[in-house]
This record gives structure tokens, C-alpha cells and sequence, in this order.
């Protein structure tokens, strides 16, 4: 035994070097990839903290510029092919750039305030606002009272002036001579209406999407009870109703269950959105959408309204929002097909022409 151990031939002991040396190389090669995926993995942890910085307060504005990170391609992480990617990219950004300049001279108000809708907070904007952002616009998404991080108890919201207060207080910070674009989603229409109302001054369009866009004298809950069914049945029966203050007093509120939200409002949308969304809903104060607007044809009637419908939505059906766009009739109306309740999500890039184009209309 011992003599096999030593008396190797000179092909075997080659063959024995070979194969160490190919495992020197592909350990060294195995290695090299960890360090590539541990930067890369650095590199992404560093992007996503600068992305949770953008949201700040109870009014959530996306700070810093998309411009800078336009001009700045180059990742230190990256191999020469991606470099030349980058060269190619930098060319197409300068004329983008271009582009969006020539866009900026056909808008008057640059400032977009999105309002969201029952349930999601300034959150659920993250992809509008970055796309805004890109073509030179300034969103900003304003948490309501109770909503997102705003740690208000809702059950504790009674009124739609209460549940409105951040973009009251928004609206009335404004100087003088600013006016904004104002974007509402399902039942945040009823805070752009009421905004209209009240601060018609302040804003030059107000956009509707999917949202309760009722007349005078109308509640946003009664939008939503055509789907749901009667509001006998509903406040009786439903297991999605709070009561905050006691079950022998009225329900305070109320939030669906996951699976129900996941078939009535993302239908369509990502995975990764609708994990988003199932851990950052909160419940949603039930006062707002009971009360009837009063908006007069002074005020709210002479704003200019703009209708999105989202044609795949099984929480505000097609048929539903065309019976709003029927009975209030806005300035024009857009459609997205293959969108469901939240187009900020489903897509994002189709209600992000929408935005654009309204913003371009004289």
C-alpha cells in the first residue's frame, strides 16, 4: 500500500495538478461572485434606506433629486459590459432630459398633491411619485388623519372636515399666487371635492381616480353600498365593521380581511405591491363617508374635474364609475384597461401618461 502511494506515474501526477489547479480557479472564481453579490446586495440596502428617507411626517414628500441619479449611471459595482450599457444610457438620459424640459414649458402648475384612498396612506404613491418626479413635476402625498403614519386612533375621525385636516392645512399653507394638481383615489374623492369646495382657489385641476366623485348632497358611502348591497344589511351584518365604542353603539369604522382586499383592490397588481399594501393598510374611519357633500356651483362647480376608470376594478366596478362620470359629468375622462382598483400599482406607467397629459391640457 504504501508503494502505490508513491509510485505515482508522471500522467497521474499531471492529471492530479490539473485538477487542483481548475479547483484553485474555481474556488477563486466561486469567491469572486460572493464578493460581486455582497456588494450588490450593499449597494441595494443603501438604495432602499435613501428610499425610506424620501418620506417625511405626516405630509410624505419625496426629497432629493432623480435628475442627479439620471446623470450619475455609473455603478461601482458593475463590469465593463454593464459600463457600456451605462455610455448608451447616458446618451438616452440627455435626451430625455431634453425632452422633459420641452414638457415643462407646456405645464403651468408643476405641484401634484395625490390623496389616497380608504385604508392606504401617502405609501401607496411610491410609484407615481417617482415617475412625476422624473419628467421635472414635484408630487407630494399627504397622509390623512388616522392613515399611513399618521397614529391618529381612527375611531376617533367623525367628519370628513377632520379626516381632511393634513390637506386643509396643506392647502392653506400654500402662498397666495400657487395653485396645484389635485389627485384623489376612491374615496379620497370626497377630500378633493371637499378641497374644491373650500380652496377652489388653490387648486387648477382635480383628478378623480376610481374615486367618489358625487354631486351635492350625496354621501361617498352610497358609491360604494351599490356594490356592497343595501346599507340595512351592511351595517348590520357586515364582520368588516369596528366598533370602537362599544357594539351597542354605532360601527366607528372598518377594514376588510386580506383575501377580501386582495380581490377587491388588487386583482391585477404585483405580488410584491400587494405584500406592500397587506402590511402597511390600516382600518378606516367610517364618519367621512357618511356625510353628504355640500358643494355649491360657485365653488366646486366651476373646478376643473378630470374622471381615471380603471377597467378590471372589483372594488368600483366600470359600471359604477361610468354611472358617476353620467350624473357628474367632468371635463374628460381617461381609462385604463387592465387596471384594477389601485392603477398606481397595476399601472403605473399608463395612469402616469394620464397625469402628464392632464397636466399639458391649457
Amino acid at each position: 500500500m504504501g508503494n502505490s502511494l508513491i509510485c505515482k506515474s508522471k500522467k497521474d501526477v499531471k492529471e492530479i495538478g490539473s485538477r487542483s489547479k481548475r479547483m484553485g480557479r474555481s474556488q477563486r472564481k466561486l469567491q469572486s461572485e460572493e464578493e460581486f453579490l455582497q456588494k450588490q446586495a450593499l449597494s441595494l440596502a443603501l438604495q432602499q434606506l435613501q428610499l425610506s428617507q424620501r418620506f417625511d411626517g405626516s405630509t410624505s414628500k419625496r426629497i432629493g433629486s432623480t435628475s442627479s441619479r439620471r446623470h450619475n449611471l455609473s455603478d461601482p459595482f458593475c463590469n465593463g459590459k454593464q459600463s457600456k450599457r451605462d455610455s448608451r444610457a447616458e446618451v438616452t438620459s440627455g435626451e430625455a432630459n431634453l425632452q422633459a424640459l420641452d414638457f415643462l414649458e407646456n405645464v403651468k402648475e408643476k405641484k401634484f398633491v395625490l390623496v389616497h384612498g380608504e385604508g392606504f396612506g401617502a405609501w401607496c404613491w411610491y410609484k407615481t411619485i417617482s415617475l412625476l418626479e422624473e419628467v421635472g413635476l414635484s408630487p407630494i402625498a399627504i397622509d390623512l388623519k388616522g392613515s399611513g403614519i399618521d397614529l391618529t386612533d381612527t375611531n376617533k375621525v367623525d367628519t370628513l372636515v377632520e379626516y381632511s385636516k393634513p390637506l386643509i392645512e396643506y392647502l392653506q399653507g400654500l402662498p397666495d399666487d400657487e395653485k396645484v394638481v389635485l389627485v384623489g383615489h376612491s374615496s379620497g374623492g370626497a377630500c378633493v371635492s371637499y378641497a374644491l369646495e373650500h380652496f377652489s382657489n388653490k387648486v387648477s385641476k382635480a383628478v378623480y381616480i376610481c374615486a367618489t366623485m358625487v354631486g351635492d348632497g350625496q354621501r361617498p358611502f352610497d358609491v360604494f353600498m351599490e356594490e356592497l348591497g343595501s346599507e340595512e344589511i351592511f351595517m348590520k351584518g357586515s364582520k368588516f365593521l369596528i366598533y370602537g365604542n362599544g357594539k351597542d353603539e354605532q360601527p366607528t369604522g372598518f377594514m376588510f380581511e386580506k383575501e377580501q382586499m386582495k380581490g377587491l383592490y388588487f386583482n391585477q397588481s404585483p405580488t410584491k405591491d400587494v405584500a406592500l399594501a397587506m402590511v402597511s393598510m390600516r382600518p378606516f374611519p367610517l364618519g367621512p363617508v357618511m356625510e353628504k357633500l355640500s358643494l355649491s356651483p360657485e365653488n366646486y362647480g366651476t373646478g376643473r374635474r378630470f374622471f381615471v376608470q380603471t377597467l378590471d376594478d372589483h372594488a368600483l366596478s366600470p359600471d359604477i364609475q361610468e354611472k358617476l362620470v353620467r350624473e357628474n359629468p367632468p371635463e374628460r375622462v381617461f381609462k385604463i384597461k387592465g387596471s384594477d382598483h389601485c392603477p398606481f400599482f397595476s399601472k403605473p406607467q399608463s395612469l402616469h401618461k394620464i397625469l402628464l397629459e392632464i397636466a399639458q391640457i391649457p
